[in-house]
């Protein structure tokens, strides 16, 4: 037997942790190798998703449990006979038929499965959500670079209109909201018991280009009267999120570079050499502040219309810029429900979004309260300290 024919392309994340166990318990028989000579395998940590979901593009919405896709943070497997057919595939333009790019894991594996044609994922369980005895592989839990960044540093920007001041600007002010520095509600009208600040862009239906830019170059144009101001998050107002974990997820950068960050989408990546990666915003989209005078001062940012999408322009505009997007898992375009429990179980999330058919307090209170005042707690005695 050539035992080059059993090769197999693994796949980790960076921050995925790898044991000295067996990679795959059937590399230990050398019978058992020889069944995969030349079969179609696909191996990961199988998911599914408990109903159908729009990061899913509502697929198999009559049984969405039926269909398994690897949480690809634990790591995959694809078997050499396999690899060659999808290389073939794609060299003869056979590309994934979709515009939107959201989770790749989901998107691979329908590609791979080619509508009953190619082989299902299998499940390994060595390939594990945790460590412990006998994994593989498991994803490791994120560790801050160093301190947290001084939540001074940071400007907070929530996008609102008028119909939403009464219900969703309380749930941002009694839960994240309490522990920000700066914080600035952009609304088209102005409300002095928020208060907000409206910037003379009217409110659209969709899209919210016009109003995004606008943020932008206000806080530009204020940034030099805050000089602590390194970096500036603009989230909806039924973004849900952690600023103690903002805080430590942004010490990974540096706020004197061009860089953005947050959930990244993409648009006809697949498909043409058109395509370009975004920052989807219900997630809240991260710029350091050389990032945000960068764009507001460039010709290639202006929108074409007030209500084009503001985060797929951004996109354009952060391609155009030569402002890389940089990826982080922990930000969620949805709500918690609309991901599988493993793919949650081992992240510590920055964000969620949207309050439909869920209760917002308590998403932030499960997810995120305790890291927020255990952050606080410390900010509070650091200044007592100082004092």
């Amino acid at each position: 037997m050539d035992l080059t024919e059993v090769f197999m392309l693994w796949y980790w994340e960076l921050d995925v942790g790898h044991e000295c166990a067996p990679l795959w318990p059937l590399h230990c028989d050398v019978r058992a190798i020889e069944k995969v000579t030349g079969t179609d395998l696909f191996i990961g940590h199988a998911l599914h998703d408990r109903e159908a979901t729009i990061i899913h593009h509502f697929a198999f919405s009559n049984d969405p449990q039926q269909f398994k896709y690897p949480h690809f943070a634990s790591g995959f497997a694809i078997s050499q006979a396999l690899l060659k057919k999808l290389a073939y595939r794609l060299d003869h333009g056979d590309h994934p038929g979709i515009d939107f790019s959201i989770d790749p894991s989901h998107e691979l594996a329908l590609y791979i499965l080619d509508n009953g044609k190619g082989p299902e994922l299998t499940h390994a369980s060595q390939l594990c959500l945790r460590n412990q005895p006998l994994c593989a592989s498991y994803p490791l839990e994120f560790h801050a670079c160093g301190d947290p960044v001084a939540k001074e540093s940071m400007y907070f920007a929530v996008k609102t209109c008028t119909k939403y001041h009464k219900d969703r600007i309380p749930v941002v002010k009694h839960t994240w909201a309490k522990y920000v520095f700066h914080i600035g509600f952009y609304s088209d009208s102005e409300d002095t018991s928020i208060p907000t600040i409206d910037l003379g862009v009217p409110n659209t239906d969709h899209g919210h280009c016009g109003k995004t830019m606008a943020i932008l170059k206000h806080i530009a144009l204020i940034a030099p009267s805050i000089p602590d101001i390194r970096w500036v998050v603009i989230a909806d107002d039924d973004t849900i999120l952690s600023v103690a974990r903002l805080q430590q997820l942004l010490s990974c950068f540096q706020s004197s570079k061009s860089f953005a960050t947050g959930e990244r989408y993409g648009y006809n990546v697949q498909r043409s050499s058109q395509g370009y990666n975004y920052i989807t915003g219900g997630g809240g989209m991260v710029f350091s502040i050389a990032a945000v005078l960068q764009i507001t001062t460039s010709s290639y940012c202006k929108c074409p219309s007030d209500s084009t999408p503001d985060d797929m322009f951004l996109g354009i505009c952060l391609a155009r810029l030569g402002i890389p997007v940089t990826h982080s898992p922990l930000f969620h375009q949805a709500r918690p429900l609309d991901y599988a429990p493993e793919y949650l179980d081992p992240q510590l999330p920055v964000s969620f979004h949207k309050h439909w058919m869920i209760d917002p307090v308590k998403v932030y209170s499960k997810w995120f309260s305790e890291a927020d005042q255990e952050m606080e707690a410390d900010y509070l005695a650091q200044k007592h300290v100082e004092l």
